[in-house]
């Protein structure tokens, strides 16, 4: 765990700043600018009653407390109008992988309690939704966060990927909310994560519990976001700890000018790291699962592979195309009921297309494919190894026009996966902002007695202090989706949009990329200077800003 007990009981952090390198402690006391409304008196106004994603009447079954209710936005007011008074006892958990700027979120929370309702208690729930339901907690204190203030990671209480779904685990986390009086509690994590808020948010309300909860977007991948909520915090940071990766693999490229590197990066089931990474280095190939049809490219028909003979190529992971999601979905059905035994009987339960589908994957792929499913029923995409299955591929088809006499060069291939390394770096100045207006949008989201909301930070393409603050309706994200065998409600992905700015930018331009090698190497991410406060491509076109 993050953090021991000093000999007086009392809790102090994990961290020493005394043994941080110099960027580190640069960037400890820094003094963060706010959305002009976070610094004033404000009213919370409610919006039209809200709906759903998908499936609006399932929806407004599996969540009858909640559905329906209004997203919200915090409007200046005189002072006399303000959010009521009173100190408040708030806990916090982190859930899911870790992404930069999740500490900014936690401290956002305490400062905007501190400062606006005196008195209040602020507690971490240690190691994830775990720490909810054994009650394993700590108390948080200025000292206490103060070595995290604008660092990586989520090691201030760590995090965890427990479920909270079950009636026991309803049962305990009703009890620690009992034991520690809660108002409430907000949720930083991405879209199961927030489903598991709700669902949190609508037990609690169905017993006429006092304990709100409020989830906040999380997740690199950038698959958490729609109108109101138009980024998830993170993603910024890891585009631009992958982008300084893959330039430096593109003057190795450049340099020695004999190597083939195929960089797959993190990402489930969206492609939008692969995206930005794209418009931000700009590769020879870069490979947007949503758009490309990949039983295409396992039986090498597809006319990128004539575009093969450059420097460097960007993949996402295997689950992002529609049909191995289809693949994927049965699998997870199966592995639900059965045995996936060496007889291989099993396969007979997959549709037609989708057994010829696994047939044509190499074996190391189809085994990864049957792994064990995380917690949340999603299959371990970091461990399914595509882009040495690519380069396999490649292989095979340069030995086979070789033998024709179409081919007579030298081909080598370099693997990379980039993933965890992008997802705890120093958060750039967007996220370790938007972090901290997140957090202080929770706070105020909890004073005025919201629950089953989102804390969504807007008007992102503007300088900070013209950015809006409310809350979203969860349940208006929602959908109905098979998991584990079980129709169960999830947060809809959002996937890249092929009529999106984003890719529209990124299409303009790919057919100059893959002949002329403009490569960019973007370096380390700036905290000071002319570029410290850009904003990444995907947000500002999706905004858009021009970019």
């Amino acid at each position: 765990m993050s953090s021991t007990t000093s000999e007086t009981g009392k809790a102090v952090p994990g961290r020493l700043a005394s043994v941080y390198s110099e960027v580190q402690t640069s960037r400890l006391n820094i003094s963060l600018p706010l959305p002009s409304v976070l610094k004033t008196s404000f009213n919370v106004v409610d919006g039209p009653p809200s709906s759903a994603a998908g499936n609006p009447d399932g929806i407004a079954k599996l969540f009858p407390n909640l559905f329906g209710q209004p997203s919200v936005i915090l409007k200046a007011c005189d002072s006399g109008a303000a959010a009521k008074d009173g100190s408040l006892k708030i806990g916090v958990v982190l859930s899911g992988g870790q992404a930069p700027g999740g500490h900014n979120v936690i401290s956002g929370i305490f400062d905007y309690l501190k400062e606006r309702t005196k008195g209040s208690t602020v507690y971490g729930f240690k190691g994830g939704p775990a720490g909810i339901m054994k009650c394993n907690y700590v108390e948080l204190s200025t000292e206490f966060i103060y070595p995290y203030r604008n660092q990586g990671g989520f090691d201030m209480i760590c995090s965890g990927r427990d479920k909270i779904d079950t009636p026991e685990q309803f049962k305990q986390a009703e009890e620690t909310a009992k034991k520690l009086d809660l108002d409430g509690i907000v949720v930083i994590g991405g879209d199961d994560s927030n489903t598991n808020a709700c669902l949190l948010a609508e037990n609690f309300r169905g017993k006429n519990m006092k304990t709100r909860v409020i989830g906040c977007p999380k997740t690199i991948d950038g698959d958490l976001k729609c109108k109101e909520v138009p980024t998830s915090f993170g993603f910024d940071t890891a585009c631009k700890i992958y982008s300084e990766m893959i330039g430096n693999v593109m003057t190795d490229a450049r340099s020695t000018g004999k190597y083939y590197h195929f960089v797959r990066l993190m990402g489930r089931a969206a492609s939008h790291i692969t995206l930005e990474c794209a418009l931000e280095t700009h590769p020879n190939i870069a490979i947007i699962g949503e758009e490309v049809p990949l039983i295409i490219f396992l039986q090498l028909n597809s006319i990128s592979f004539s575009l093969l003979f450059s420097i460097s190529i960007i993949w996402l992971s295997i689950p992002c195309n529609p049909q191995v999601q289809q693949l994927i979905s049965e699998l997870n059905e199966i592995l639900a009921q059965d045995v996936v035994d060496e007889t291989g009987m099993w396969k007979k339960k997959l549709q037609s297309q989708s057994e010829e589908l696994f047939e044509l994957f190499p074996q190391a792929i189809q085994e990864q494919l049957l792994l064990e499913r995380d917690p949340h029923g999603n299959v371990q995409v970091a461990k399914i190894e595509t882009e040495k299955m690519l380069i396999q591929m490649v292989e095979t088809e340069l030995d086979k026009r070789k033998h024709e006499g179409q081919y007579n060069g030298q081909f080598k291939g370099q693997p990379h996966f980039f993933g965890y390394e992008g997802r705890c770096g120093l958060p750039t100045n967007f996220d370790a902002n938007y972090c901290n207006a997140l957090g202080y949008a929770a706070g105020a989201l909890l004073q005025s007695g919201k629950t089953g909301l989102i804390s969504s930070v807007g008007n992102l393409g503007a300088p900070v202090e013209e950015w809006t603050v409310g809350g979203t309706a969860l349940t208006s994200l929602m959908d109905v989706e098979r998991r584990h065998g079980k129709f169960k409600p999830v947060i809809k992905k959002a996937m890249v949009e092929l009529e999106g700015a984003p890719f529209k930018k990124l299409a303009s331009l790919r057919d100059d990329w893959a002949l002329n090698n403009r490569y960019v190497s973007p370096g380390p991410i700036q905290f000071v200077g002319p570029t410290a406060n850009a904003v990444n491509y995907t947000l500002l076109l999706e905004l858009g800003v021009k970019a």
